[in-house]
């Protein structure tokens, strides 16, 4: 923790509210302080001391912090120092902006892994470690097109085989079916149909994380 302030934990308040004003004027050097801060501060509630119904409301008035930004100081804290237990110096050198960017992967991974990242984190160059958690996103974007590619296979063979006819004749007839439906009601099944898609896609990946 940095020495300039109490643990959060022997302060009250307003002496936490205080600090934050204090430590935000450089972001970039007390990252880890005030990430522990706001962490404080959405554990306890402490924004209804000061009227405000939520955390965000809260620090974009109180502060004019953008609330992603202090979810990510809150978060990065939280994963890095409270649940990976790495110690402050090892957080400050890594910096906030790189452990934000491996954050996701980090949070999802075994153990072993999660040493990966932090090494891939203090060796590789920034644009290099961009440009590899660019790749791996991609990848994950492309294993749900995958997904959806199975979907769309299976339903034009089952409709061809029920129909016995080829691809072409089974849009002609298709084509046929949708000119006179109304595409209204079809478009509200859709949408609930590809939700219900969508969310079960959501669930096993969750799951897997």
């Amino acid at each position: 923790m940095n020495d300039a302030i109490e643990k959060p934990e022997d302060m009250n308040a307003n002496d936490i509210f205080a600090a934050v004003h204090n430590l935000k004027k450089k972001l970039e050097e007390n990252f880890v302080t005030l990430g522990q801060l706001f962490s404080t501060i959405k554990r306890r509630k402490m924004y209804t001391l000061k009227g405000f119904d939520n955390f965000k409301d809260f620090v974009e008035a109180e502060y004019n912090i953008n609330s992603t930004l202090a979810g990510k100081l809150s978060s990065v804290y939280e994963l890095y120092i409270g649940e990976l237990d790495l110690d402050d110096t090892s957080v400050k050198e890594l910096g906030f902006d790189r452990l934000s960017m491996i954050k996701p992967f980090v949070a999802k991974a075994d153990w072993d892994v999660r040493d990966e990242w932090i090494q891939k984190a203090e060796t590789m160059p920034v644009n290099e470690l961009k440009d590899h958690i660019k790749e791996l996103k991609k990848k994950e974007k492309d294993s749900e097109k995958d997904v959806k590619d199975v979907l769309i296979s299976q339903y034009i063979e089952r409709m061809r085989v029920e129909f016995n006819c080829s691809v072409k004749e089974l849009n002609f007839k298709l084509a046929l079916y949708f000119q006179d439906v109304n595409l209204d009601e079809i478009k509200k099944i859709i949408i609930q149909k590809q939700r219900q898609f969508e969310e079960e896609l959501q669930s096993v990946k969750e799951t897997k994380e």
